[in-house]
């Protein structure tokens, strides 16, 4: 098994993109969600709820500030889009403590499972895609833990997945079936909630494999 692909949202519930290699902390990918969408509240807004953030794409510049649609992610260009995708009132914060993650810092899906469904993986917006996966053998990782490149994960849980998997990536136009066969065929989740037991740096086409032994945990997520 390899790394396929590995992808970074450098602002929450917006599109991202591919890297060829990036550094793994114990809170994840580095600049990986950093930037937030807050309501008029103050609480945060996420593509769960206003799915239209989908269409907009975050990027990191060379200069390593987060960008909105080729925007610094902190100019007015970048809150009017933003605004014109969640209502007025909203504003953009930089953030980088472990609660802007939805469950854990890192998402592993395989290739195996996504030619299973045979739909777009990056309806399932995952860190890292493993290729070299037979059909859905990602569902006996929960639980165990994976080397990956340089570094070491836990496979904590399988994701229960939401309605965001239900839009194209590219057009935004919603099919309920993605989600719907999902929760037929398996039981909802897809793809794996992981912590961060060992950093390292990780690069498209790295080895990954199986450690065995005891579970080994991350400090932030114990």
């Amino acid at each position: 098994m390899f790394i396929k692909e590995l992808w970074r949202y450098p602002v929450k519930s917006m599109a991202g993109g591919q890297v060829q290699e990036i550094e793994l902390t114990h809170g994840g990918f580095t600049d990986d969600r950093k930037i937030l969408v807050l309501g008029s509240n103050g609480h945060m807004i996420t593509s769960r709820t206003h799915h239209r953030l989908l269409g907009l794409k975050g990027t990191l510049g060379n200069d390593g500030v987060a960008y909105i649609c080729g925007h610094r992610w902190d100019s007015p260009e970048a809150l009017e889009l933003v605004t014109k995708a969640v209502g007025p009132g909203a504003k953009l914060i930089s953030y980088e403590g472990v609660e802007r993650f939805d469950v854990l810092p890192v998402l592993v899906a395989t290739d195996g499972a996504i030619e299973h469904m045979g739909f777009d993986g990056r309806r399932l917006r995952p860190n890292v895609i493993v290729g070299g996966v037979k059909d859905l053998e990602e569902r006996k990782w929960e639980g165990r833990n994976l080397r990956v490149g340089d570094a070491i994960i836990r496979a904590a849980q399988l994701r229960r997945r939401c309605v965001m998997t239900t839009y194209h990536p590219d057009t935004l136009e919603q099919d309920h079936n993605v989600l719907r066969r999902i929760v037929q065929e398996l039981d909802g989740t897809m793809a794996l909630d992981c912590s961060v037991a060992q950093g390292g740096v990780l690069r498209v086409g790295d080895s990954v494999t199986i450690v065995e032994g005891p579970q080994i945990r991350n400090p932030l997520f114990a």
